[in-house]
Parts: C-alpha cells; sequence; structure tokens
C-alpha cells in the first residue's frame, strides 16, 4: 500500500470514435497540475488494470474488475436501488471527475469512495457468490472477463492500488474515469 496516496484517476478505454489514451489523460493532469503533486492511481477499463503513480513514475499495476456494462453514465437514482433490481445493461462504471473519499462500508472494509450518490466505489473483490468467479476473473489475461461488477472497482485483497492514508481516510482526492463513447474534451475539458 502507499500511505497518503490522494489522487485516484480511473481511465475507461473508449471506441475508436472516442479513443482516449492513458498517455492523454497524464498529459493533461501533468500540464493542469491537476493531481497537484501528489501521487495517483489510473485505472485503464479496456486493459482492466490498475496502475500506481508516485513522482510522475509508474510504481505498480494490477488487475482490477470493472463494471459489467459499457457507457460513461450511471443510470439516475440507482445508488438507491436494491442491486436486484439493477439490470445488466445498467451496471456501469461512470466517466467523469469526481472527488474521492477513502473509508470503509458496513462491513468494516476497507474502501475508497468515487461516486457517492451512484454508490460506485473501489474495493476489495468479494467472491462470495462461487458462480461468478471473480478471482479466476481477475486472473484471466482477457480484459473481457474483467467485466463483471454493478459499477464497482473491485481487485484483490492485498493489492497495492487499495489505498488509504494514515489519518484513517480522511484524505480526499481526485478520480478521473475516462469515457468510452464521449470525447476527453466533452468529458474533462468542459468540466474543470
Amino acid at each position: 500500500m502507499y500511505a497518503g496516496l490522494a489522487i485516484i484517476a480511473l481511465v475507461a478505454a473508449a471506441p475508436a470514435r472516442a479513443q482516449v489514451s492513458l498517455d492523454a489523460l497524464l498529459s493533461w493532469v501533468r500540464a493542469n497540475g491537476d493531481n497537484q503533486g501528489a501521487a495517483f492511481v489510473v485505472v485503464d477499463k479496456r486493459a482492466a488494470r490498475v496502475h500506481v503513480y508516485r513522482n510522475g513514475t509508474e510504481r505498480a499495476s494490477s488487475p482490477v474488475l470493472v463494471g459489467l456494462a459499457r457507457g460513461d453514465l450511471s443510470v439516475a437514482g440507482i445508488g438507491e436501488r436494491k442491486m436486484q433490481d439493477i439490470l445488466p445493461d445498467e451496471r456501469t462504471t461512470p466517466a467523469g471527475r469526481f472527488v474521492s473519499e477513502p473509508g470503509t462500508n458496513l462491513q468494516h472494509e476497507d474502501i475508497v469512495r468515487i461516486d457517492y450518490d451512484a454508490a460506485v466505489s473501489m474495493h476489495r473483490v468479494r467472491a462470495n457468490q462461487p458462480a461468478e468467479r471473480r478471482m479466476q476473473r481477475l486472473a484471466s489475461l482477457d480484459a473481457q472477463d474483467h467485466r463483471i461488477t454493478y459499477g464497482a472497482l473491485t481487485s484483490r485483497p492485498r493489492s497495492t492500488t487499495l489505498t488509504s492514508d494514515p489519518s484513517g481516510g480522511s484524505v480526499r482526492g481526485f478520480i478521473y474515469v475516462l469515457p468510452e463513447a464521449s470525447s476527453f474534451k466533452a468529458v474533462f475539458e468542459s468540466n474543470p
């Protein structure tokens, strides 16, 4: 774990018409000083991997599970619905710029809240439904196998990407989820 990690960036892949690359995000964050000099994490949904950056250098990388459905938006009111009422095409990891907040869930597990209203967070994988084969999906080299969640980003229990700070989760950071269908400019440059 990297203590004091304040910035989390999430990167979603885009189809050819709206291609957004990891390099484009990194260049934009650095050029604008958006990470305020802090370490940050990039999650590339296309490759289903998390990359940890500190001092501008990649320090760690790990597989991640992402939302089952492709898309850039969370369905309105989805955070208030029961999971069994969420349709497969509504299970997206949303795109945009968010303020994260490390904390704990109701089971006292470490999480990083991404979008509280949409109930999107980053947390350790929960392998409590064997039929979903989540640990096997994490081990798969096929990124398509990693599309299973309701929108959350989940990783191995000891993943270095699941970070909390020494103050008990009180440090907030920025999260960038790159779009799959919208342009970089529409998502980030029009929403400072």
